[in-house]
């Protein structure tokens, strides 16, 4: 007597598109390299893709970099830390970032830092609790005329003082209580009283 037996599953194949690891936003990091074909001066512009595919720059993506660029990690790592627009922690709705460029150093930058600080209970570098307000600090925004200098979610303030800095957050966060960012010019910055800035952030090499 015959037994008729169903044929074997297969497993459906992945599709030649998905990367290994199932996260399809690996796939908009592996255009970017292609793109590129992998060229190690490309770096930056890799990392940027990174950076919006996932939120920031985690340890497991700069790891992948890396490798994909054949790039030692302390490379990848000093990059990434080295110029003020990359993250390397999750951030805030929105977002403050203080130069403490020499310029702006001895012009109170500490002292605005500091306010911050103490009204929002964190430091330079982490987000609040309730997920609104990253505060951070860059070496350089290149704004030294301008000193002291804060970008706050892209908007450049100008000779700000620790009281009218901390003053401009709080009307800030009370005019986007509801969570939606205030649009930029295209370029990643706003303008205000007719000054134009990239913020300080330098173009690739």
């Amino acid at each position: 007597m015959s037994v008729k037996t169903s044929p074997q599953s297969r497993a459906r194949p992945r599709a030649a598109t998905e990367h290994p690891s199932g996260d399809p936003r690996f796939s908009l990091i592996d255009r970017t390299l292609k793109r590129f074909s992998f060229q190690q001066d490309a770096l930056i512009e890799v990392l940027h893709t990174a950076q919006e595919a996932f939120g920031f720059l985690s340890d497991d993506l700069l790891i992948y970099v890396a490798h994909q660029l054949k790039l030692p990690l302390s490379w990848v790592y000093g990059v990434a830390t080295f110029y003020h627009f990359f993250t390397l922690t999750p951030q805030g709705q929105h977002n403050c970032i203080v130069c403490m460029g020499t310029a702006c150093y001895v012009k109170r930058a500490a002292e605005i830092v500091a306010a911050l600080q103490q009204e929002y209970q964190i430091t330079a570098g982490e987000t609040t609790a309730d997920g609104r307000l990253s505060v951070s600090t860059a070496r350089c925004l290149g704004s030294c005329g301008l000193a002291p200098v804060l970008v706050l979610d892209g908007e450049v303030l100008a000779r700000e003082t620790p009281e009218s800095a901390l003053e401009r957050v709080r009307q800030h966060l009370a005019e986007h209580a509801g969570g939606a960012k205030p649009e930029t010019n295209g370029a990643g910055v706003r303008e205000r009283n007719g000054i134009e800035s990239n913020g300080g952030i330098h173009e690739p090499i």
